[in-house]
């Protein structure tokens, strides 16, 4: 294998780049409208998008609007949100926490686990749980 990248299932792709935009500086690598002819790289707010690739560092998304996913793969799921959760390694997870904090909605507030990583989780607009964590040092 060499690599693996989430798609996630979403209300609004526009809605959900901005968020990931504005609170986690991801960038957009590739959008395409709902007649699969547009591949955009920049969030033009007359179309709607049915697929966005987004990436920050060595992470990717893809993001899919839900009646996309279902073309393509069948009604295989019922609800949006914590059907996993993603854990993200980031260089100082108290600096990613003191800048987003009064932005998201935190799910689990920061701590130190048993295991010796600091970590917190959030939900992001979609209902996905997203844990961010650094050594403890």
């Amino acid at each position: 294998m060499k690599a693996i990248t989430l798609n996630l299932a979403v209300k609004d792709i526009k809605e959900t780049i901005k968020y990931y935009q504005k609170n986690f500086d991801f960038e957009v690598q590739m959008l395409v409208d709902e007649s699969k002819t547009i591949f955009d790289t920049q969030i033009k707010e007359e179309l709607n998008y049915v697929w966005a690739m987004i990436h920050k560092d060595n992470v990717s998304l893809m993001l899919q609007s839900i009646e996309s996913l279902k073309e393509d793969v069948g009604d295989f799921f019922q609800n949006l949100g914590a059907s996993l959760t993603m854990y993200i390694e980031v260089e100082n997870v108290d600096e990613l926490y003191l800048k987003i904090k009064d932005k998201v909605t935190i799910y689990k507030e920061i701590e130190t686990t048993w295991y010796g990583q600091k970590e917190f989780y959030i939900k992001d607009i979609n209902g996905y749980i997203l844990g961010f964590t650094s050594k403890n040092s």
